[in-house]
C-alpha cells in the first residue's frame, strides 16, 4: 500500500510539471535548432544561439546591469519545484560564471536597470511579493516601489520598461498562485517618480510584456491570454477558451498616457508572444510563443517581419548587451539562457 502511495505521488508530481508547462505552453520542443534566417542587416548569416547557462527552472527577464553582468529570473513553480522559493541568477560574460544573486526572489519575473543602475523587479504571485521593488546596487538594499493600487495588491506583476524620464511601466496579468485576484482589470500600469500609482491601460486584455519605443511616443503591450488565471487549479482535462494573443501598440503621450493605435501582430489561434526589446532604430525583438515556428521574431515598428531565430523550447524574454555587448541579445528559453550576435545596436535607457 505505502509503495501503491508513493507511485501515486510521483505521478501527481510529474503531472504537476507537466500542467505547469501547459500553462504558459511551455511544452519542450525536442528538436535540432534550425538555421537563423532573415534580413543580413539584421540578422549576420553567421549568427547562431550559444548556451550561456542551462541549470535554469523556466528562465525569465534578462537584463544587463551597467557593468555588463547578466541578470534573470527563475520562477520556480512552488507546486512543483519542491517548494523553491524563486531565484535570480547573476551571470558574468568576463568570468562565464553563473551565481545566485537572490533568493528567494519574490518570485521575481521581469528585471531592468533604471538610468541609475539600479535594478527594478516585478515580483509575481506563487507565494510571491506581488508588487514593483528597486534594489540599490551599491549598498544591497531593496526597496517597495508599489505594493497596492486602490487598498488592493496586484494580480501579479509580470514585466517592466522605463521611459527616459524615469517613470516605470508594468503589466499586472495572473496565470498562477493560489492568491486571490484582487484587481478588477488584468492592466497596465504607470509608476511615476513621485512613487504614485496609475493604471493606464485596461484594453489589452491579458497583458505581458511591455516596451517603450527609443523615440519615447509608443508603448508596445502584449496580450497573452490563456483564458485562465491558474491552470494548474483547473479540474483535470477541462481546457479554457483561449482568448486574444496579439501584439498591440498604444500612442504613449508626453505625460504618459497611453492611447491604443493599432493591432501590429495577430497570433491567434497560437499563442503570442512574450517579452521583448527594441534596437535603438526602433525595431522589435519579440519572444514567440506559437508551438508550430516558436523562437524570437524581429519586427519593424509597422510589425513588419525581418529575421527569425528558431528556438529549441518556447522563449520567454530578451535583453541587449552592453558596451562591446551593445549587439548580443540575452534570450530566456526553458530552463537556458542564450545569447546570440544581432546586426543592429541595441537601445538601453541612457543612464545619469
Amino acid at each position: 500500500m505505502a509503495k501503491h502511495r508513493s507511485l501515486q505521488t510521483t505521478s501527481l508530481c510529474w503531472a504537476l510539471v507537466l500542467v505547469v508547462g501547459l500553462i504558459l505552453s511551455g511544452i519542450s520542443i525536442a528538436a535540432e535548432i534550425p538555421k537563423p534566417t532573415g534580413d543580413p542587416s539584421v540578422l549576420p548569416p553567421d549568427s547562431r544561439l550559444i548556451p550561456v547557462f542551462t541549470e535554469g527552472f523556466f528562465l525569465e527577464g534578462p537584463a544587463v546591469a551597467p557593468d555588463g553582468c547578466v541578470y534573470f529570473s527563475d520562477i520556480t513553480f512552488s507546486f512543483a519545484s519542491g517548494m523553491q522559493a524563486g531565484h535570480i541568477w547573476k551571470h558574468d560574460p568576463k568570468t562565464g560564471k553563473t551565481t545566485i544573486f537572490r533568493s528567494p526572489s519574490g518570485m521575481s519575473n521581469g528585471i531592468k536597470f533604471d538610468a541609475k543602475g539600479d535594478m527594478v523587479v516585478a515580483e509575481g504571485a506563487d507565494f510571491g511579493g506581488r508588487r514593483i521593488t528597486r534594489t540599490d546596487m551599491k549598498t544591497g538594499k531593496s526597496y517597495i516601489v508599489a505594493g497596492l493600487y486602490d487598498g488592493r495588491p496586484f494580480n501579479g506583476p509580470n514585466d517592466i520598461a522605463i521611459d527616459e524620464q524615469g517613470r516605470l511601466y508594468f503589466s499586472d496579468p495572473r496565470y498562477l498562485g493560489h492568491e486571490a485576484v484582487d484587481q478588477p482589470i488584468m492592466g497596465v500600469y504607470r509608476i511615476d517618480t513621485d512613487n504614485s500609482v496609475h493604471l493606464i491601460i485596461a484594453d489589452a486584455g491579458k497583458p505581458n510584456g511591455v516596451a517603450v519605443s527609443p523615440d519615447q511616443k509608443t508603448l508596445y503591450v502584449v496580450c497573452n491570454n490563456n483564458g485562465t488565471t491558474a491552470q494548474h487549479r483547473l479540474p483535470q482535462g477541462m481546457v479554457p477558451m483561449k482568448g486574444a494573443m496579439a501584439l498591440f501598440a498604444y500612442d504613449l503621450a508626453p505625460d504618459g498616457t497611453a492611447k491604443f493605435r493599432e493591432k501590429l501582430v495577430d497570433y491567434y489561434p497560437q499563442d503570442g508572444p512574450d517579452g521583448m526589446t527594441c534596437d535603438k532604430e526602433g525595431n522589435l525583438y519579440v519572444a514567440v510563443r506559437d508551438e508550430t515556428r516558436p523562437g524570437f521574431y524581429v519586427y519593424s515598428p509597422q510589425g513588419k517581419e525581418l529575421a527569425y531565430i528558431p528556438t529549441p523550447d518556447l522563449p520567454t524574454n530578451v535583453a541587449w548587451g552592453r558596451g562591446a555587448e551593445i549587439k548580443t541579445l540575452y534570450c530566456s528559453v526553458g530552463k537556458v539562457l542564450y545569447k546570440i550576435k544581432m546586426g543592429k545596436d541595441g537601445y538601453q535607457l541612457p543612464m545619469k
